[in-house]
């Protein structure tokens, strides 16, 4: 059974919204949920920024891979919720604040994950999350029969039973936190898989691919952010404007195609089903990870211009085209791949990344060579379209 909401009381039931559902967009509350999860984002950026730059690249980005993992799967597993079962009643939005948060609460503790592999504030906001998006799930499960409850009841009892392995890592020896990580995250990824075996819920493609669209928008504003201040604080304090100029402008350029790559066609069409909607939400681990990654690795490159980052000019250029590189790669093959005709077409994306890559080599001049490349690949990509008409997804 499917129904909008009913808007008269403050406490409603908590049915599933209809999956056809017209004009259906994201609301208020879920833009000031995505706003206050890239603060966590930019706290893990910032980390990052300082582990690259102290010569520590392994160790800041495996510690990054895992505060993000945290900070997406949260994100993630409310978005999804909420497209299917969003009633916007006070309960409701009381316990969607209380997993903002638990959000807050997981950055304050970045900084001690990273310099003493400290992860209990951390786990203690991530825990606030889960037990909050258990409470949505044990509210959907009072409000439903059947099929339906038992799918609620399976998110609830998967999240909750995560957490327990979640507490192990606390405990665990340094040497083996790598695999207990890995493990536990393949498992709190199963919990969906396992969840919605005999039955999907409502979520509503149009609006999850909106949701999407609407925190990378969001990410890709934060590495704006970071990059700029980066390159204001150098010419403040190192008079280095010749040195940064080029650096900025790559940057923007950069940021620019990421954004016009990502939105150039309408996703929502291809998700149909579970089996797609779960790859293509998956994999924006990598293409939202990859994002927040250009803006710390444009602030890397700028600490080594003027002389704070005790690394080389090439592993300081890597920090922009690596992430870059990533990015064109996934967005490809999520979603841009689908729409495209012809080899020229399908070859675009994946070219551009090589050619990032190579511009790592470039000494000084990295950045702006890897931005040229993008917006090239902009242009290429638009010239191309017009002359194949409209893009429209393959079947």
């Amino acid at each position: 059974m499917t129904s909008t909401p009913d808007k008269r009381s403050p406490i409603r039931r908590m049915v599933e919204r209809g999956r056809d559902e017209e004009h259906r967009a994201a609301s208020p509350l879920e833009l000031f949920f995505d706003l206050c999860f890239v603060v966590a984002v930019a706290q893990g950026g910032a980390e990052l920024v300082h582990a690259i730059a102290e010569g520590h690249s392994g160790a800041g980005v495996i510690d990054y891979a895992r505060v993000f993992f945290a900070i997406w799967w949260a994100w993630m597993n409310f978005t999804w919720f909420a497209s299917a079962y969003d009633n916007d009643d006070a309960l409701y939005r009381v316990i969607t604040l209380v997993q903002i948060a638990g959000v807050l609460v997981l950055a304050a503790g970045v900084s001690q994950a990273f310099a003493h592999d400290n992860y209990l504030v951390v786990f203690l906001g991530y825990l606030v999350m889960r037990v909050a998006m258990a409470t949505h799930w044990l509210r959907a499960a009072a409000s439903t029969t059947g099929a339906e409850r038992r799918v609620a009841l399976r998110y609830a009892g998967g999240v909750l039973a995560c957490q327990v392995g979640w507490l192990a890592l606390l405990f665990t020896p340094k040497a083996a936190q790598g695999w207990v990580f890995l493990a536990m995250a393949i498992l709190e990824m199963c919990v969906p898989v396992y969840a919605e075996r005999d039955r999907q819920t409502s979520w509503h493609p149009h609006h999850i691919a909106e949701r999407y669209g609407l925190f990378t928008i969001i990410v890709l504003g934060e590495t704006i952010a970071a990059a700029t201040v980066a390159v204001k604080s150098g010419i403040e304090e190192n008079d280095a404007l010749g040195e940064l100029l080029p650096i900025a402008a790559g940057g923007l350029l950069v940021v620019f195609a990421a954004w016009w790559i990502y939105f150039a066609v309408p996703i929502h069409d291809r998700l149909r089903s579970n089996r797609q909607a779960f790859v293509w939400g998956y994999g924006h681990f990598f293409i939202l990870a990859s994002a927040a990654s250009i803006g710390a690795g444009i602030e890397v490159a700028v600490e080594q211009a003027v002389g704070k980052a005790h690394i080389s000019t090439a592993a300081a250029s890597a920090a922009v085209t690596v992430p870059t590189a990533v990015f064109l790669l996934l967005v490809w093959a999520l979603h841009a791949r689908f729409f495209k005709a012809g080899a020229a077409q399908q070859m675009t994306l994946p070219v551009s990344a090589l050619l990032v890559l190579a511009c790592t080599f470039a000494g000084h001049w990295a950045v702006l060579a890897a931005g040229i490349v993008a917006a090239l690949t902009v242009v290429v990509g638009v010239t191309l379209s017009a002359r194949g008409g409209e893009p429209r997804p393959a079947t």
